[in-house]
């Protein structure tokens, strides 16, 4: 008789009444919302979304949305996984309660857009405070400012939606405009400030939606980038775009701000004796990598004195990258010697050629964030209406923004942790399974202690009491 080995082991399964939790590891998150007064801060914003006498409260709702999205839930009606867990996260509202609270907003965006706007300001200005060093406020000078990277990308739909469009790639859906903070990787991967949903058949070279999102950006940093008279200090933020970005109308806008820009810029077709300049790699300086270490075969010039910039701001340099083509990419005018030739645009007060191209090259990180917007709920929207639409854009961008304020405020600098995506917390922390035991009056998550990131939940929850006892008793004002 033959006997096949199992890969794994067979269990037979039972179903329990134990106090078990599928995504114990999520408690770190609502902790950390309870810490922020998350609460408090939507009754304030939120009222008129909920009837006076209802259970459930807007913070209640909003904040069970926020951790299904930061979880991997793609609609409303994934709540049911906290629901489940009624120790650990409370009464959570029903589909019907969620559906009817999606309702008022599509009756009052305006309203809710102002709400949401000045909440995450709110808990924005809380997170960085907590930084303390790291706070990313307090780090932006005019030669080392806070990055915005102003970005567009295409969510795709299946069905017809309000406001839905084709897409230049054939698709249909919509074409968000997002603006991002990028305060360097040692703090962390960054967040998003602003989400500004626009049909699919919008541009991505639009300077009126760039300034709409900038605009939208600039209302969520904290009071540390204005002045005693509510002015911004445009020296401290640089903005740094794709060549869609580069539009005149865009930069003289940053230029009336006296926001620093970094932007890619399509070289017009120029002259022959150019071209051979180009060739000449001796007037170069070598480039670097992220790390700031020299690289081989790629190089960097300013060439403001040899193409001229015709309208642009004044103080607009322009500086060009050279390095070997991929395999496959095919040549264009400028890549006679078998080196891609491409260019940026820039009005920074510092000259180092080699810093700035590695500083706006950094640039491709926005890529990551957006691909993990889309992954915390941007790139599924489940509403027709755009309202509806544009607020879970908005619970999308608070879930991202949850963890990676958690990562600045709660994580020692130079944490492992400190750099995670969403895909990886989920992973190795929100799955986690626990228990919840009652005993001596009190309810209590027990984690398996061999549990690879249990440690990890420890020193989280660790922080985060720390982190409500100085807000509670004023020690922590933002």
């Amino acid at each position: 008789m033959n006997h096949s080995t199992r890969v794994f082991p067979a269990l037979p399964t039972q179903l329990t009444s134990q106090a078990l939790v599928s995504h114990a590891g999520l408690s770190v998150l609502s902790n950390f919302l309870n810490a922020l007064d998350f609460q408090r801060v939507c009754e304030d914003r939120f009222s008129q979304f909920a009837p006076a006498t209802a259970a459930h409260r807007p913070g209640r709702i909003l904040g069970a949305l926020a951790l299904s999205l930061a979880a991997g839930g793609e609609q409303a009606t994934d709540i049911d996984q906290l629901r489940a867990a009624p120790d650990l996260f409370g009464p959570v509202a029903s589909d019907a309660t969620v559906s009817r609270f999606m309702h008022r907003i599509k009756e009052q965006p305006e309203a809710f857009s102002y709400g949401f706007a000045t909440m995450t300001r709110t808990l924005r200005s809380k997170a960085w405070t907590a930084a303390g060093p790291r706070n990313p406020a307090r780090q932006a000078t005019a030669n080392n400012p806070l990055i915005i990277d102003i970005d567009a990308s295409l969510v795709h739909v299946h069905s017809d939606k309000e406001h839905s469009a084709g897409t230049y790639k054939g698709g249909y859906g919509f074409s968000p405009m997002i603006a991002m903070a990028d305060y360097g990787k040692p703090n962390g991967t960054g967040e998003v400030l602003a989400v500004h949903l626009r049909p699919g058949n919008r541009g991505a070279n639009s300077a009126a939606s760039h300034i709409e999102v900038l605009t939208q950006a600039l209302a969520q940093l904290p009071d540390d980038f204005y002045d005693e008279h509510g002015n911004l200090i445009g020296e401290k933020i640089l903005v740094r775009t794709d060549s869609a970005g580069s539009s005149r109308e865009f930069l003289h806008h940053l230029d009336s701000l006296r926001i620093q820009f970094s932007t890619s810029y399509s070289l017009p077709v120029i002259k022959e004796r150019f071209i051979r300049w180009i060739d000449e790699k001796k007037f170069w300086e070598p480039a670097l990598d992220a790390d700031g270490v020299q690289r081989d075969n790629a190089w960097v010039i300013d060439a403001s004195k040899v193409i001229e910039l015709k309208d642009y701001p004044p103080g607009t340099r322009i500086y060009l990258r050279a390095e070997p083509l991929h395999p496959g990419a095919k040549a264009n005018l400028f890549d006679t010697d078998g080196n891609r030739v491409t260019a940026f645009l820039t009005n920074s007060p510092r000259f180092n050629v080699a810093f700035l191209d590695a500083r706006h090259r950094a640039r491709g990180r926005c890529e990551n964030r957006i691909k993990t917007l889309k992954n915390a709920g941007l790139g599924k929207l489940p509403y027709w209406s755009f309202a509806a639409n544009q607020a879970w854009a908005d619970l999308a961008m608070l879930a991202l923004n949850l963890v990676s304020w958690l990562q600045l405020a709660a994580l020692p600098g130079g944490h492992e942790a400190g750099c995670w995506d969403m895909k990886r917390w989920r992973y190795r922390l929100f799955s986690m399974a626990g228990k919840v035991v009652t005993g001596g009056r009190q309810r209590r998550l027990l984690i398996h202690e061999s549990a690879p990131e249990a440690q990890l939940l420890f020193l989280l929850q660790q922080s985060i009491g720390l982190l409500f006892h100085r807000w509670r008793h004023g020690e922590l004002a933002a």
